[in-house]
């Protein structure tokens, strides 16, 4: 018997549904943050009809506990760095410490980028209306890093869309996005994962397969 929590089969189900949420809006490109949102983008991007594309953000991770996000670094010419002021200070994280982890996190971003999009350039945003995708948001500090590089490189609108997420992340961020589109604001929140029945992770050979099927896709239209 499902866990009354699921909502989703997987990525790909969510990315449907979500897809028939978004009919009858209008956007220019797809962007999606890596890795789990790909699968969720894809299937909105297919719908829709639109380019497909990846934003690599990075967590900066906190002293001991990787999970625990300091900021984001979002890939970029140049590379952005958001800082949660008032999780380092509270942490008393040093700046030795931050600035190795940011290197840290642009040697990923750049792996990742030559990964999924060799040296194909970037889809440009720059007086774009932009949906933005992920696979469900819990504190909201990726996302957040990632609207605000969106903005800075000239988007004419980020329109932020997820399948899960707490209602009180969104309240958060709908101040940052022109709309936020979610299907599902389920309490108590303890995980995107707990919404799907498959949430296994999606691999870099997953994120490189579905970004080249949504441009054969593209150039066959």
């Amino acid at each position: 018997m499902p866990n009354r929590q699921e909502r989703f089969e997987n990525r790909h189900d969510a990315g449907r549904q979500l897809a028939n949420a978004l009919t009858g809006q209008h956007h220019d490109v797809v962007l999606s943050l890596p890795r789990g949102g790909v699968p969720v983008a894809y299937e909105v991007a297919m719908h829709l009809q639109l380019p497909l594309d990846v934003l690599v953000v990075r967590k900066l991770g906190a002293p001991g506990h990787a999970e625990f996000g300091i900021g984001a670094v979002v890939d970029g010419d140049p590379s952005q760095v958001v800082m949660n002021s008032q999780t380092v200070e509270m942490l008393q994280v040093p700046e030795r410490y931050i600035e190795e982890e940011i290197q840290r996190q642009k040697r990923e971003i750049t792996r990742r980028r030559h990964a999924y999009r060799g040296d194909r350039a970037p889809v440009n945003v720059s007086g774009r209306r932009v949906l933005l995708i992920d696979d469900g948001i819990a504190t909201g500090g990726t996302a957040k890093a990632a609207v605000r590089a969106l903005q800075q490189a000239g988007a004419a609108t980020v329109t932020l869309a997820v399948p899960v997420a707490p209602a009180s992340t969104l309240d958060e961020l709908a101040g940052n996005v022109d709309d936020v589109i979610c299907l599902a604001t389920p309490e108590p929140f303890n995980a995107v994962g707990e919404h799907y029945r498959d949430f296994t992770q999606t691999s870099d050979d997953d994120v490189i397969g579905l970004l080249q099927a949504a441009r054969d896709a593209s150039n066959a239209e």
